[in-house]
């Protein structure tokens, strides 16, 4: 662990309930802005790469609908559709 996040979790470990609820509101608060930088990267005909859950193995696929938390993605092998967190996703080159 770095040396802010062992900060952290010992500053935790010291706080009563209210103070824990103050800093779950703050970490949800980052989440959220962190999804919806992560949302503004894809566009529709984006072609992405995710690690699937099933498999473990990459797949690659093209963004075909970018929703508010979600992306939805066609695969290259067998056109199957995806729902994908954004933060999940990356870019890839287009293969020749």
């Amino acid at each position: 662990m770095s040396n802010l996040v062992t900060q952290a979790v010992e500053l935790i470990y010291k706080m009563e309930g209210t103070q824990l609820q103050e800093v779950i509101e703050a970490v949800q608060l980052k989440r959220q802005y962190l999804a919806k930088q992560a949302i503004k990267k894809f566009t529709v005909g984006d072609m992405v790469q995710f690690t699937s859950k099933r498999t473990g193995g990459k797949v690659n696929a093209t963004v075909e609908k970018v929703n508010r938390k979600y992306v939805i993605v066609s695969t290259h092998i067998g056109g199957e559709k995806w729902r994908v967190p954004a933060s999940m996703l990356t870019h890839i080159r287009e293969i020749a």
